[in-house]
C-alpha cells in the first residue's frame, strides 16, 4: 500500500480490500476511520436536506407566515427534487475528485442552504417562491449519499459491504430524525415562533464534519471511474430493477420522513408540537433498522430479505388505510413506524444486492474464460456507478410520495387513503419484480457459481456472496 501527498489531497494507492493478509495488517482500520467520518458528514447532509420537513411545521400565521397545505407539501417536494437530481453528479464526483476532497466540498457547501434557511424563515411576508429557492439549496444534503456510498464501497471487500454500507446509510439517514428531534426540542423550550433556532444549531455542526473530513479521510485509487462506466451501468438491466426496488424502499423512507408531519396536521389537525413529537420516531427506528437491513442480507440474500420486506410494507400500508378510515390516531402513528422500520430494512437489502449481483455477473465471465483479476475489478468499479444511479432514482420516490400526498390533501377535507392505495399497489409491484428477477434465478445460479468463485479466490479478488 502506498499513500502520496499532493495538491489534490492524501491518496492511496494499490488498495485491495479482497487481499485478506492486506485487509487485516491495516486495510480495515483505514476504511473503518473513513466509515466513521463518511457517516458523519453524511448524517449532517441529511439532517440538512430534511431541514424544511421540520421549518414547514411553524409556518404559520403566528409568524407571518400562512401558507396552505398544498404550499407546504410543494415545499417539502423541492428539496428531495433537487437531492435526487444531484444524486448522480455526486456519486461521478468521487471518482473524478477522490472520496475525501469531495467529502470536504459537499460538508462545506451545507452552510448556504443553512444560512439563507437562518436569515429568511422568520422574516415575515416572505413569498412562496423564495422558501422553494432555499429548499432547492437544501437539496445539496441529498446528494451526500450518493458519493458517501460510492466512496465507501471502495474501501470494504464485498464479504463486509453489506454491513458497511448498511451502516453508512443508516448513520446518514439518521439525519432526518435528528433534524426532527431538534425541530421538537426547540418547539418545546423556545415555542414554535423560533425556527431560525433549528438552522442555527447545525452551523457549527457542519464546520466540524467539513474540517475532520480534511484532517482524517483518503483518497483511494480503486474509486477511479473507467471511462464510460456510467453508460455501462445504465446499460445493464440490473440498474433499472434494483433502482425500481429502491424507489419502494428508499423513496418510502425520505418521503414519508419528509410528509409525515404534514399529514398528522391534517389528518389530524395535530399542533407543531404534537407532530414534531411523533415525527422523529419512525424515521430513527427506519435508520436503526437499515444496518440490519444489509446484516440480514449478508447472512440470507439480498432478494430474499427484500421479497419479504415488500410483502409487509403492502401490509403496512393496508393498516394505514383502515387507521385512516377509522380515523385512529394510534393505529395510524403504529402503522407508518412499521413502514419506516421496514422501509429501513428494505434499504439495506436492497443496496446489498448490488454489489452481489454485479459479483454473479462477474462469475459468469470468469467461467467464460475471462480473466478473474480484471472482471471483479470491472464489478468493483461499476457497483459505485449503478449506486449513483439507483440512489438518484430512489430518491424520486420520494418526490412521488410527497406529491401523491399533496394531492390526497389538497381539496378541502382531504384525506390520505388514495395515496395509500397507490402505496399498496406499487408494493405490490415490487414484490412481484423481486419475485420473478431475483428469486427465480438464484437456484439455477448456485452450482455454477462454485467454480467461479474457486477461480477468484485464487486470483486474490473477492468471494461471492447470494444475491
Amino acid at each position: 500500500m502506498t499513500t502520496v501527498r499532493s495538491n489534490s489531497g492524501r491518496r492511496i494507492q494499490d488498495w485491495d480490500p479482497e487481499d485478506e493478509t492486506f485487509w487485516e495488517r491495516g486495510g480495515k482500520h483505514i476504511a473503518r476511520r473513513n466509515l466513521v467520518l463518511s457517516v458523519f458528514s453524511e448524517h449532517i447532509g441529511f439532517s440538512v436536506w430534511s431541514i424544511w420537513s421540520v421549518l414547514v411545521l411553524y409556518l404559520s400565521p403566528e409568524i407571518g407566515l400562512g401558507f396552505g397545505p398544498g404550499e407546504k407539501f410543494l415545499l417539502v417536494v423541492t428539496p428531495t427534487l433537487v437531492g435526487a437530481a444531484l444524486r448522480l453528479p455526486y456519486s461521478y464526483a468521487v471518482t473524478r475528485f477522490g472520496g475525501r476532497n469531495w467529502t470536504v466540498f459537499s460538508s462545506v457547501i451545507l452552510l448556504v442552504p443553512t444560512l439563507l434557511a437562518l436569515y429568511f424563515v422568520q422574516r415575515p411576508g416572505t413569498p412562496l417562491w423564495v422558501f422553494m429557492a432555499i429548499g432547492a439549496t437544501a437539496g445539496v444534503g441529498g446528494g451526500t449519499f450518493a458519493s458517501s456510498m460510492t466512496n465507501i464501497a471502495g474501501f470494504f471487500p464485498q464479504r463486509h459491504q453489506g454491513w458497511a454500507l448498511g451502516l453508512n446509510a443508516g448513520g446518514g439517514n439518521l439525519g432526518v430524525a435528528v433534524v426532527q428531534l431538534v425541530g421538537l426540542l426547540v418547539i418545546a423550550t423556545a415555542g414554535s415562533t423560533h425556527p431560525s433556532y433549528v438552522a442555527a444549531v447545525y452551523l457549527p455542526l457542519i464546520v466540524l464534519a467539513s474540517l475532520l473530513a480534511a484532517l482524517g479521510m483518503d483518497n483511494i485509487e480503486a474509486n477511479r471511474a473507467e471511462p464510460g462506466i456510467l453508460r455501462q451501468a445504465a446499460a445493464n438491466r440490473h440498474t433499472w430493477w434494483i433502482s425500481l426496488l429502491y424507489v419502494g424502499t428508499f423513496g418510502s423512507f425520505i418521503g414519508y420522513g419528509f410528509a409525515f408531519g404534514l399529514v398528522l396536521q391534517h389528518q389530524f389537525g395535530s399542533t407543531p408540537l404534537e407532530a414534531a413529537g411523533y415525527t422523529f420516531l419512525g424515521p430513527l427506528l427506519g435508520s436503526l433498522s437499515r444496518p440490519a437491513g444489509g446484516w440480514m442480507a449478508d447472512r440470507w440474500g439480498g432478494a430474499r430479505v427484500t421479497f419479504w420486506n415488500f410483502l409487509a410494507m403492502a401490509a403496512g400500508a393496508g393498516v394505514l388505510l383502515v387507521a385512516s378510515s377509522r380515523n385512529s390516531f394510534p393505529l395510524f402513528v403504529a402503522g407508518f413506524t412499521v413502514l419506516f422500520v421496514l422501509s429501513g430494512i428494505g434499504n439495506g437489502s436492497t443496496y446489498k444486492m448490488i454489489p452481489a449481483v454485479l459479483a454473479g455477473e462477474a462469475e459468469a465471465a470468469v467461467t467464460a474464460g475471462h480473466d478473474a483479476t480484471s472482471a471483479f475489478a470491472r464489478a468493483r468499479r461499476l457497483s459505485g456507478a449503478v449506486i449513483g444511479i439507483a440512489g438518484a432514482v430512489g430518491a424520486l420516490g420520494g418526490v412521488a410520495v410527497n406529491l401523491a400526498f399533496r394531492a390526497a390533501y389538497g381539496g378541502a377535507g382531504g384525506t390520505g387513503e388514495p395515496a395509500f392505495v397507490g402505496f399498496l399497489g406499487f408494493y405490490a409491484l415490487c414484490v412481484a419484480a423481486t419475485r420473478i428477477v431475483y428469486l427465480r434465478r438464484e437456484r439455477p445460479r448456485a452450482g455454477a457459481a462454485g467454480g467461479a468463485r474457486r477461480t477468484a479466490q485464487a486470483g486474490r479478488t473477492t468471494e461471492a456472496t447470494r444475491v
